[in-house]
């Protein structure tokens, strides 16, 4: 098979989220708006391959970028900061010649490695290339359609639905918003309680112009306070919250239990199919909390390929050797990491 392997110019981003959107594992991370988020943010180097047909029809795709500091040193991952990347293809063959290219182009650049965040490994047109497997992840789905609440309720676990029903009898509501100052600031509460540092604001501003109509952002009031914002995707059919945060003075409320049962009211009745809960580490708070919302569970096939570095790297905040610096962080006055938070957090990508 004559597959031709080229760089994606920016003539021809509408063909390749064309492409995304009609492969059954591309998701808004595939999308060339959140190349720009992180070129334009971060600096990252974009290095997007696309697989060219006999008749000029793109195949495959691959969304890569090179990231160089003095943490990771030198390495390319698809996708940084995202929770899906790795190859699209429309074979095998395909997605073996893409994985090819990259790996060479990996060995030019004298990389460390190449991280592929696979987001599935049950199809035939599989991301999985035979690389280091990362198993560390997994991410959670649930189907949505038009039901009521007690039908609704019905699929979720039973400790999870009792603190749904105390939630619902709070005098919570919900307010889709286009300013990002509430959510922003709930989040660099909660990135400094978590010892994580905290992103930029203008990744948000500016993924926000790059996604336009694909970005949600809601607020959960509480009379007029609010007690839980969240920055959503709506893509392809599914809703994707990505950034959540609430506000420790409303958390006796339950504030996140409102939040996910009304999104998924709110899927499910405004033609949406999927409702898609992001990912977590395994056995930690987040699975557990998404795990009895009736969800699916699946494995995240996450690869590296090894280039320059002879083992695979753990950047986890699990990761013992973060213990320290993570207990440090969380005892920072909220000024300082979230001065520091914003330049530290390109090392983690």
């Amino acid at each position: 098979m004559n597959i031709k392997i080229q760089r994606l110019e920016p003539a021809g981003a509408q063909a390749w989220d064309a492409y995304v959107s009609k492969h059954p594992h591309g998701s808004p991370f595939h999308l060339s708006a959140w190349g720009r988020t992180l070129e334009s943010t971060f600096g990252f180097r974009p290095e997007n391959l696309a697989a060219i047909g006999p008749d000029g029809a793109i195949t495959g795709v691959l969304p890569l970028y090179e990231v160089d500091n003095f943490m990771t040193g030198r390495v390319l991952i698809s996708s940084p900061f995202a929770v899906y990347g790795g190859i699209l293809a429309d074979s095998p063959e395909v997605r073996d010649a893409i994985a090819r290219e990259a790996r060479r182009i990996g060995e030019e650049r004298g990389v460390q490695y190449i991280e592929l965040r696979n987001t599935d490994a049950s199809q035939v047109t599989s991301e999985v290339t035979g690389a280091t497997p990362v198993d560390r992840y997994v991410t959670f789905t649930q189907d949505v359609k038009p039901m009521t609440d007690e039908e609704l309720l019905a699929t979720v676990h039973k400790k999870t639905r009792n603190m749904v029903r105390k939630a619902l009898k709070s005098p919570f509501s919900t307010r889709v918003t286009g300013s990002l100052d509430t959510f922003y600031a709930l989040m660099c509460n909660n990135y400094r309680r978590l010892g994580t540092p905290i992103f930029p604001r203008s990744f948000f501003e500016t993924m926000k112009a790059n996604f336009g109509s694909m970005v949600d952002v809601r607020e959960i009031l509480v009379n007029e306070d609010v007690a839980a914002a969240a920055y959503n995707f709506l893509y392809n059919g599914s809703m994707h919250t990505y950034y959540a945060a609430s506000s420790p003075d409303f958390l006796n409320l339950a504030p996140n239990n409102y939040m996910y049962f009304d999104f998924l009211r709110w899927a499910g009745n405004n033609g949406l199919h999927v409702f898609d809960f992001g990912r977590s580490k395994k056995e930690s708070g987040t699975f557990e909390f998404k795990r009895h919302w009736g969800t699916v569970v699946r494995e995240l096939p996450y690869e590296v390929v090894l280039v320059r570095r002879k083992d695979p790297p753990n950047f986890s905040p699990k990761n013992p050797k973060f213990e320290m610096a993570i207990a440090v962080w969380q005892k920072l006055p909220l000024f300082v990491t979230n001065l520091l938070g914003p330049r530290l957090i390109r090392l983690f990508p």
